[in-house]
């Protein structure tokens, strides 16, 4: 030991002080740089502002111990190694003196050179070593909690015995949730988990494990797993693993696939007009020479029947492109409930003819960059949906909006037949439609206007129990709405 090792001294009698000094001064080779502190106030003192480099703490310090002075140092976070000195052996006070938090214990009467020498070696290197794996905790734990991903540590069974703050931010517990939650509570299928456990526990290991998983809210979020079993040093198995949330992945992929549908339906239309629309132009002439030329009346009804389903022809012709071409929107900014307000107008001849129960459980007010006549008819389509699939007099339309973060959510809610879950996956798509009477264009429009204010849809449905229809606007003013 060539450099200068700084030594605090605690001991209230001056003579035992004295000692001690003179044995640390007999070893050869080393230097020190010696404080005594001859009280425990004023040893905690010394501690926590002379940062030395190894205490050695007498056993009696007035009305507190040195046991008491190790324990609150330990407590308050300072890492000098502490040895405890006491007048005579005792086993019970070196295991309490362990127990507490010094690194060793010595007998006065036995002191020399050559025993401090190496009790001071021994604290020395093993202060360095637990210094360096604390770093190295602190490091890493910084870096599971800076991760995005959800980093976890669960036991066999699914019990979490570790879960970053970022799976708090991912799922909306708190620490103390994940304590009382079990791995099969987050997953939204039970069917999901038993097919995760089953590949866990035949291979050891998962990797890219998509699943949807339920927030604190209910809501769902789309994620992909990494998970692996492992032993700990005293061999007892454990779950690591790595959540990746990819739920704006999925949308919008989802939005992407729907939008390119509707542009590939748009240009077929666009074909389809123009190759239909020059015949029937052919058509309609004929039919009117027919009729100008007919000196039979009774057969002029012929002709007529032909320009009537002509023009029926020509006008579905055009509301088909009318419902592929991207209208003009004109953006200013409105208050969410007055947009509401409005459109529940509209529907609610509708809503009292089948004597539906209209809840209305607004939120926060916000204000959101629209054009208001195109979105009151994309949100009135859905109304319109909803009430259809509702039984009169029982059916309950529920309208609710709230605000987090940078988004305001519109959620429409009925407890109509709801939609089966093949269905689920085209509902948007355009000429799909489970109604006789219908041509499937209504929730196309709605998906076509929402994503052209940067607003996204989401549905959730389940048979017999009903629909939820969620839109997501971005709040007028902030980042989310030049995204």
């Amino acid at each position: 030991m060539n450099n200068v090792t700084k030594v605090l001294i605690v001991d209230d009698d001056e003579d035992d002080y004295l000692l001690t000094s003179d044995y640390l001064r007999d070893i050869p080779g080393s230097q020190f740089a010696l404080e005594w502190a001859n009280s425990y106030s004023s040893a905690l003192e010394k501690l926590k502002t002379s940062n030395p480099q190894i205490a050695f703490v007498d056993f009696f310090l007035g009305a507190k111990t040195g046991l008491d002075l190790i324990e609150e140092v330990h407590a308050i976070g300072l890492s000098t190694p502490m040895v405890l000195l006491t007048g005579r052996g005792d086993r019970k006070v070196d295991e309490e003196a362990t127990k507490r938090g010094a690194v060793d214990y010595l007998v006065k009467r036995d002191l020399n050179a050559e025993k401090l020498e190496r009790c001071i070696r021994y604290a020395l290197e093993r202060a360095a070593t637990l210094n360096t794996l604390r770093e190295s905790e602190r490091r890493y734990r910084s870096l599971f909690n800076q991760l995005r991903e959800m980093i976890f540590l669960a036991s066999p069974s699914g019990e979490f015995l570790y879960v970053n703050p970022n799976g708090s931010e991912l799922l909306g517990y708190t620490p103390e949730d994940f304590t009382q939650k079990r791995m099969p509570e987050l997953f939204e299928s039970t069917e999901r988990y038993a097919i995760f456990s089953s590949i866990l526990d035949q291979f050891g290991e998962i990797e890219d494990f998509e699943v949807a998983l339920l927030t604190s809210q209910g809501e769902k979020r789309y994620c992909t797993i990494y998970a692996s079993v492992q032993s700990d040093g005293f061999g007892v198995r454990q779950i690591q693993g790595i959540v990746h949330d990819i739920t704006a992945r999925k949308k919008a992929e989802r939005d992407t696939l729907l939008t390119e549908k509707l542009a590939a339906t748009a240009r077929l239309v666009r074909t389809l007009a123009h190759e239909v629309r020059n015949p029937l132009t052919n058509i309609n002439l004929s039919a009117d020479e027919l009729l100008t030329g007919m000196e039979d009346d009774t057969l002029l009804m012929y002709p007529q029947i032909i320009k009537r389903n002509s023009q029926r022809i020509n006008d579905l012709i055009s509301e088909l492109l009318n419902s592929s071409r991207q209208a003009e929107i004109n953006l200013a900014d409105f208050s969410i409930h007055q947009i509401l307000d409005e459109t529940l107008a509209l529907a609610m001849d509708r809503v009292q003819l089948k004597n539906i129960t209209l809840q209305k459980d607004y939120g926060e007010d916000c204000f959101v960059k629209v054009d208001k006549e195109k979105i009151k008819i994309a949100i009135l389509n859905i109304i319109v949906n909803a009430i259809e699939a509702m039984e009169p007099e029982i059916g309950i339309l529920h309208v609710q909006n709230h605000v987090a973060g940078d988004f305001c959510y519109v959620t429409i809610e009925d407890n109509g037949s709801g939609i089966p879950a093949e269905n689920l996956g085209r509902l948007f798509e355009p000429y799909f439609t489970s109604k006789n009477n219908g041509i499937g264009l209504g929730l196309a429009a709605t998906l076509s206007i929402v994503q052209s204010h940067k607003a996204r849809i989401d549905v959730e449905s389940e048979v017999g129990v009903g629909t939820a229809f969620t839109i997501s606007f971005p709040l007028a003013g902030t980042e989310a709405e030049d995204f």
